[in-house]
């Protein structure tokens, strides 16, 4: 088989990946803070990850693959939200989470082999910090719990970054109890109203966890000490990241969390970040209410992930159009056993899905049984596509309030007599119903025209 070679953003490079045991390979991706609905910057960790465990499925067997993604469910911005809202906490998060759920399945995801939620590991994160203020690489004061950042001499490689850019890339919270500025909150007292647990070492207030402190405990809990792949979004690189492997290092007495940390590239949306303020904010369910889930994957894998990404219509009528070549030279075709062996390569290749793409339609016109199955790899089911956009054309022609055809026999009168104003008034008639014209000929050369729906 293919030797499978992954990016690892802690050494810069790229090497063969190689699991501590294949039989065990483990896989930890941090999910969602679950305050509102999420948007498609996060649907893209969520599509990558999801075919790389689909990869590692394939070559070690879908029983050897361990795959974690928490669910935050205790933050800041869940206790803003619900004071805003009126509403309790409980509330907002199970809501917000069955809409991230409903979102995952339009979106054809596979399901994570264990979802922890933050507030059922309330424990492991306790007995943690109390391992780290034993051991000198935490302190107490003021009723929170520090991690002491100078306690530890590898901190910052990870992110490459320099003190000064890590206090700045941080915003670090000077607060007076705090040792050092770059020390950072493991637990923080509640205020009233708030979720609040009985404390760590020896602090009589109750209180709540820091959100770096949860995704190295449920890790441990679900993985082990050490485990072979952490993913997430580049902007969680620093500090986030950088915090979890420093904790879970210190606390564990381990070189490393993760033998490969993995993340995905930015996105914008047509060439600007996406901000509410941009008025270009764009939900998972704002997309889907656009586009199939289908479209959406293969929008999103079209640029390798490691790449920031543009979202523009262009690139979605793109991946439409794609998808409905690939179907329709798929249906009919008896499948091949396996995906095309240039298809396994380039995803062994760091996940090239690019390349995928283009050996794709390479198969469109030259192996069109090998489609379904290596279209399988990227989470892309053709026959769902198929069926999709059949059922997609037979509502548009249950909607359709002119008759098509007796405009289009108008039209080539119209066209016959030179009055091509006529001809253009119906043309523009029938593409604000959605229906696209050809003009072409017939075998005998008279002039004919066809139609289909546009995108």
């Amino acid at each position: 088989m293919e030797p499978l070679f992954l990016y690892d953003t802690r050494t810069r490079s790229k090497a063969e990946f190689a699991p501590a045991d294949p039989r065990d390979v483990r896989l930890y991706v941090c999910g969602p803070t679950v305050y509102d609905l999420a948007h498609i910057g996060n649907a893209r960790p969520i599509i990558v990850f999801d075919v790389l465990f689909r990869v590692l499925r394939a070559r070690y067997g879908a029983d050897a693959v361990t795959y974690v993604r928490n669910i935050t469910d205790v933050d800041d911005k869940i206790n803003a939200r619900a004071a805003e809202r009126g509403i309790d906490i409980r509330t907002l998060t199970e809501t917000t989470l069955a809409d991230f759920h409903a979102d995952l399945t339009s979106l054809h995801t596979l399901p994570p082999t264990h979802e922890p939620r933050a507030t059922d590991n309330i424990d492991g994160m306790v007995s943690m910090i109390e391992t780290l203020v034993a051991n000198g690489h935490a302190y107490v004061a003021s009723d929170h719990v520090l991690f002491a950042v100078a306690s530890v001499d590898t901190y910052g490689s990870l992110s490459k970054r320099s003190l000064d850019e890590m206090v700045a890339g941080a915003r670090v919270d000077v607060a007076p109890y705090k040792r050092d500025p770059m020390d950072f909150v493991l637990w923080k007292p509640s205020k009233p109203g708030e979720p609040a647990w009985p404390s760590p070492a020896g602090i009589a207030v109750g209180g709540r966890p820091g959100w770096h402190i949860e995704c190295s405990a449920m890790a441990a809990r679900y993985l082990g000490e050490t485990f072979d792949i952490h993913g997430g979004g580049i902007d969680l690189a620093f500090p986030h990241h950088e915090n979890e492997r420093a904790q879970s290092c210190a606390a564990f007495g381990v070189k490393e969390m993760a033998r490969v940390w993995m993340h995905n590239g930015f996105l914008q949306v047509e060439g600007r970040k996406m901000a509410k303020s941009e008025g270009n904010f764009i939900t998972i369910r704002d997309a889907l209410g656009r586009m199939s889930g289908d479209t959406l994957r293969l929008a999103m894998l079209m640029t390798h992930y490691r790449q920031p990404i543009d979202w523009t219509d262009q690139r979605v009528q793109e991946a439409r159009g794609l998808l409905a070549s690939w179907a329709a030279a798929a249906e009919g075709v008896a499948p091949a056993a396996e995906a095309d062996a240039e298809v396994v390569a380039a995803l062994s290749d760091d996940l090239n899905t690019p390349a995928v793409v283009t050996r794709l339609s390479e198969l469109q016109r030259t192996a069109p049984d090998a489609l379904a199955p290596s279209a399988m790899l990227l989470g892309i089911d053709l026959a769902r596509v198929a069926e999709a956009i059949a059922a997609g054309e037979a509502a548009k022609s249950a909607a359709l309030t002119v008759d098509v055809d007796a405009l289009i026999a108008e039209r080539l009168a119209a066209r016959a007599a030179k009055r091509f104003d006529e001809a253009d008034r119906i043309r523009d008639q029938l593409l604000a119903e959605g229906i696209a014209l050809k003009d072409g000929k017939d075998e005998n050369g008279a002039p004919i025209t066809t139609w289909s729906f546009t995108s």
